[in-house]
């Protein structure tokens, strides 16, 4: 049975739910973190040490002012409502992207990673304002400047995600088939689900269900076993 120590999952279909439900793409970012609040919990009960969340794409800054103010509105009504839960749950926040955010939601940001930089059953890293290529060329420059060889291990090591291991699983709802600039190098043998669900219907039982299915997959990383 495989281990199981990282998630990651590109939460997609929050706008799209919420134009079905209320035409609102807004409700539908509203709805979303009622799943988020419902995976966490999975994952806390399942002992995943680390779990990823896509939450807004350095590309995402193309949408609509009034959505992406909405976005951030209710990540910062989030973190104020939520983040003493979180730390009592012995949860640890990562921001992982560029945190060129409002003077408030980076206080907000920086003062939530204090809070729970102890903490050790699991870790959450959000990813915002988040590019993978960004982040690899970030790296090599890193490298470069500690002069350091241009090597698998140092790129690594430069990374956002230093010191956590890569996803064994990789989660993206909305029956959309790609990997939209998310963790490319981290995703080299990671195993991709794609589901159909948009994210508010994504549940626990649709979690579960993806756990177990992994744990039972043959895994060579190249080699023949």
């Amino acid at each position: 049975m495989n281990p199981l120590t990282h998630v990651a999952i590109i939460m997609d279909g929050n706008g799209r739910w919420g134009l079905k439900k209320k035409n609102s793409r807004n409700f539908g970012h509203k709805e979303g973190l009622k799943s988020i609040e419902e995976i966490i919990n999975i994952s806390l009960k399942s002992k995943i040490k680390f779990l990823t969340l896509f939450v807004f794409s350095a590309d995402n800054w193309k949408r609509p002012k009034q959505e992406v103010k909405y976005l951030f509105n209710l990540l910062t009504k989030f973190l104020i409502e939520k983040i003493n839960d979180l730390n009592n749950k012995n949860i640890k926040l990562k921001i992982i992207g560029k945190k060129n955010f409002s003077k408030k939601l980076s206080n907000l940001l920086k003062n939530s990673e204090k809070l729970t930089k102890k903490n050790k059953s699991l870790q959450i890293n959000l990813a915002l304002n988040y590019s993978s290529k960004s982040e690899i060329v970030t790296s090599i420059k890193k490298t470069i400047t500690k002069k350091l060889s241009i090597n698998e291990a140092n790129i690594t090591k430069n990374l956002y995600t230093k010191n956590i291991p890569d996803p064994e699983i990789l989660i993206r709802t909305g029956n959309t088939h790609r990997l939209s600039n998310f963790l490319l190098w981290q995703l080299s043998y990671t195993e991709i689900f794609f589901e159909k669900k948009l994210w508010p219907d994504f549940n626990k039982f649709d979690f579960i269900k993806i756990i177990k299915k992994y744990k039972k997959i043959k895994r060579n990383f190249g080699s023949i076993k």
